[in-house]
């Protein structure tokens, strides 16, 4: 007979293949059911990808016998919409984050890479996943599309200490490849922890990757660059990868016209400032 441990664990590899199922069949959201530390029974209606991160999470905590990080009915206060005032600051972030080994990601790479830049920032940029180059240096964007990215970024008279600089994913794919639903689902919830501690006024995501697993739509880049979607009340510009623009040089044109769309959001938002 299995143990109790045992079972559970069971239980939640059969959950997360339900749910994989379901994101198969084209299935969104999921209904989750409890009730909050006051007794008041809520309804929750969450990703598929966050539900799998947190079954994993679940999963990966009672094998190591640690208290889960998230449950299936809550959601961090940092991340709630709208964002209340920050409850940790970005080293605590990352402290949590440790030698993170939550995805299969951890056999690969050599190093955790986290958000680095300006912890003031007005201005964040997240893109996919580190590629060869920040894997081995342990920051974002250093390799040639990071130096297109600082000269898209003085382009529009702001400088790289200036802005702070992410990916959806800290962990170098195997081969660059695309992080999988599942591993992009496991990191998600440290950046949004990170941008409910910068509080930046305008997010730039880059690439597909980067604009479906942060704002969780299927949309892709070429439909909705350009024009600003929401996250918990902050700006987001979804633009092209620079490494696309490596590939595809007359992008850099579009690309230019969404970044001065930013800048003149920046600007109006800073001469209302003044003006009061």
């Amino acid at each position: 007979m299995p143990n109790s441990r045992d079972a559970i664990i069971q239980t939640l590899k059969d959950a997360r293949a339900y749910v994989e199922y379901l994101d198969e069949l084209g299935v969104e959201t999921v209904e989750s059911f409890g009730q909050t530390p006051t007794g008041v029974s809520v309804s929750v209606s969450a990703p598929i990808e966050q539900t799998v991160a947190r079954i994993s999470e679940a999963e990966r905590s009672i094998r190591i016998g640690a208290p889960p990080q998230t449950t299936f009915f809550d959601q961090s206060p940092s991340i709630l919409p709208g964002f209340a005032a920050p409850t940790e600051t970005l080293d605590e972030i990352w402290q949590d984050i440790g030698d993170c080994t939550r995805c299969g990601l951890c056999e690969g790479r050599t190093q955790v890479v986290n958000t680095h830049g300006n912890r003031n920032a007005r201005l964040m940029f997240v893109g996919e996943a580190p590629g060869a180059d920040e894997d081995a240096q342990g920051k974002p964007f250093v390799g040639r599309a990071g130096q297109l990215l600082t000269k898209i970024i003085e382009a529009i008279g702001l400088k790289r200490e200036d802005v702070i600089i992410g990916n959806v994913n800290r962990c170098r794919p195997p081969g660059n490849r695309q992080p999988t639903l599942e591993e992009a689902a496991i990191c998600r919830p440290f950046l949004c922890r990170e941008i409910a501690a910068v509080r930046p006024e305008v997010i730039v995501v880059m690439g597909n990757t980067a604009l479906r697993n942060l704002l969780e739509i299927r949309e892709g880049i070429t439909r909705v660059r350009g024009q600003f979607q929401d996250f918990q009340g902050i700006k987001v510009m979804p633009t092209f990868h620079p490494a696309y623009l490596l590939r595809d040089p007359s992008k850099k044109r579009e690309t230019w016209e969404d970044m001065k769309t930013v800048k003149a959001y920046l600007d109006s938002r800073e001469t209302q400032r003044s003006s009061n």
